[in-house]
C-alpha cells in the first residue's frame, strides 16, 4: 500500500510540473506574441507616418511656392505668413518620419512610467475576475429589468 501512495505522489508531483512548465512555455509565447503584435503596429504607424509626409512634403512645396510667387507680385510679406506655421508642421512629421521623435517619445513615456506612474494607472484599479463577475452580474441584472420594463409599457405580459 505504502508503494502505491509513493507511486501516486511522484505521477502527481511529475504532472504538476509538466503543467507548471507548460503554463511557462504558454506565457512566454502569449508574450512574444504581443511584443510582435506590438512591433507590427508600431511600423504600421511609422509608415503611416511616412506617408502623410510625402503628401504633405507635396502640399507644402506648392503652397511654399504659390506664396513666394505672391509675394513677388503683390511685394505684401502678409501671403508669406501661412509659411510659418507650415513650415513647423512639415518640420514635425519629417522628425516624426524619419528623425529621432519616437526615440524622445519612447524615452519620454519610459520617464512617466519611472516616475509618473500615477498618470497611467487604472481608474479605481486593475479588474479582478470578482469585479467582472459582479460588472457581468448587473449587466445581465439590467438587461432583465429593462426587458420586463419595456413588456409592461408595451402591455405584452
Amino acid at each position: 500500500m505504502g508503494n502505491v501512495n509513493k507511486a501516486m505522489s511522484e505521477a502527481t508531483r511529475k504532472n504538476q510540473e509538466f503543467m507548471m512548465e507548460t503554463q511557462r512555455v504558454q506565457l512566454e509565447r502569449q508574450i512574444h506574441m504581443q511584443n510582435e503584435m506590438r512591433e507590427k503596429m508600431m511600423s504600421m504607424q511609422i509608415a503611416r507616418s511616412r506617408e502623410l509626409l510625402y503628401w504633405f512634403g507635396s502640399f507644402y512645396v506648392i503652397a511654399a511656392i504659390g506664396m513666394i510667387t505672391g509675394f513677388r507680385r503683390t511685394r505684401k510679406p502678409g501671403t508669406l505668413v501661412p509659411l510659418l506655421p507650415l513650415s513647423f508642421i512639415m518640420a514635425y512629421q519629417g522628425d516624426l518620419a524619419y528623425g529621432s521623435k519616437l526615440n524622445r517619445i519612447k524615452m519620454e513615456a519610459e520617464n512617466i512610467l519611472m516616475f509618473e506612474r500615477d498618470l497611467v494607472s487604472v481608474p479605481m484599479g486593475v479588474p479582478t475576475p470578482s469585479s467582472i463577475d459582479e460588472a457581468r452580474e448587473r449587466q445581465e441584472e439590467n438587461k432583465r429589468l429593462n426587458k420586463a420594463l419595456h413588456q409592461h409599457r408595451s402591455g405584452y405580459y
